[in-house]
């Protein structure tokens, strides 16, 4: 019979708990994907249904997030982790961070789709739909860098930032043209202007998750990556 010492015990307790982790975060960014897809889907389809069920949702991740911080503070104050293990923690800190803003603004999104009902449709909601499809295609990417440990798709997205900023600029410009020369505009189009913002704040927050990923897997920054490239 196979005697398992109490050092063999500690060593697979520390990894399960780092698993567990890894795999709350990993549930957490499928739950915040899943919330700006909505959200961006209540605006598009003028659903209110939609956004009723992003801002019921919003709790469930500020739970998680919640969660994710004591098992950290756990894993500090008992496991004192050190190297990768010590990265793969700190980086759990930042991700969660970043997953729950992203959700919130999810959320103000979906606020903003309510509010957008009671206007006639407006043609630059076509724009917002463009942005938000970079916006999640960005998180997706970058989720699933994360979930690979594959620092590639983190890079890209991180280099990608400008074109959420681009499409971001274009929508404010058309949508302040229009408010200017129709003033019936000027309300919804403030909705617009603010789901538009969100969508743009939540590319950055893309960015920063590729940048802790990045972290993660080297022990590097994104910056000093990029400014050592020829």
């Amino acid at each position: 019979m196979t005697q398992v010492s109490t050092h063999d015990h500690i060593v697979t307790s520390y990894g399960e708990e780092l698993d567990d982790l890894a795999d709350e975060i990993a549930r957490m960014g499928g739950l915040v994907e899943t919330q700006v897809i909505d959200a961006l889907t209540a605006v598009v389809r003028r659903d209110a249904s939609i956004a009723k069920t992003v801002r019921k949702r919003e709790i469930t991740v500020n739970a998680m997030q919640v969660d994710i911080e004591k098992k950290v503070i756990r894993l500090f104050a008992l496991r004192q982790p050190m190297a990768t293990d010590l990265r793969v923690t700190i980086t759990a800190l930042r991700l969660a961070s970043d997953l729950e803003r992203i959700g919130d603004l999810a959320k103000t999104i979906a606020y903003r789709a309510a509010d957008l009902n009671s206007y006639p449709p407006l043609e630059v909601t076509q724009r917002i739909e463009r942005l938000g499809n970079i916006v999640t295609r960005q998180l997706r990417e970058v989720l699933d860098a994360l979930s690979a440990d594959n620092v590639e798709p983190a890079i890209r997205v991180w280099r990608n930032d400008d074109e959420v900023d681009e499409h971001y600029n274009s929508v404010i410009k058309e949508m302040l043209l229009l408010m200017s020369g129709d003033s019936s505009l000027v309300d919804p189009g403030a909705h617009i202007l603010f789901v538009a913002k969100n969508l743009e704040r939540i590319g950055d927050h893309c960015t920063n998750i590729a940048e802790a990923v990045h972290y993660q897997v080297t022990g590097d920054t994104l910056e000093s990556v990029e400014a050592a490239a020829p």
